[in-house]
């Protein structure tokens, strides 16, 4: 890893961008990653229209790999409208870190990714009337 990416990954990991919590935010998840201890939440606020992420915001505690890959996606995701939020993929997200993320940390690296697309996962259901349990969650 080059000691740039390593210097922003620990900028990041000490100052992140986004975090906090969204007291009215539209929906929210939370996910584990168990083989490290990595907890996630992220909080979804999308416009009046419900069309636009207005705000989003992450909390949690982890390695350095999983908070800066969850600020990156945050301030990334920021203000996109829902079909650009569905077509965002995991590549896209690993991207973010500039660096090649090694197989054992590629959990840590998508866990704010993962929490992303199960909040929107909920978002959209509950925009067409659909209730969505942990089980839906799990089959992803």
């Amino acid at each position: 890893m080059s000691d740039m990416y390593r210097s922003i990954i620990l900028e990041l990991y000490r100052n992140p961008l986004n975090k906090g919590i969204i007291s009215d935010a539209d929906v929210s998840a939370h996910d584990a990653n168990t083989s490290c201890g990595d907890e996630l939440d992220i909080y979804l606020k999308f416009d009046d229209n419900g069309e636009k992420l207005v705000d989003i915001k992450f909390d949690g505690k982890g390695c350095a790999i999983s908070q800066a890959s969850a600020s990156l996606l945050t301030e990334e995701v920021k203000g996109l409208s829902l079909d650009e939020l569905k077509s965002f993929g995991k590549e896209e997200a690993l991207e973010l870190l500039g660096i090649d993320v090694q197989p054992v940390r590629r959990k840590c690296a998508l866990l704010g990714y993962k929490v992303f697309k199960l909040a929107l996962f909920e978002y959209l259901a509950k925009k067409m009337g659909m209730t969505v349990t942990d089980e839906d969650f799990r089959q992803l």
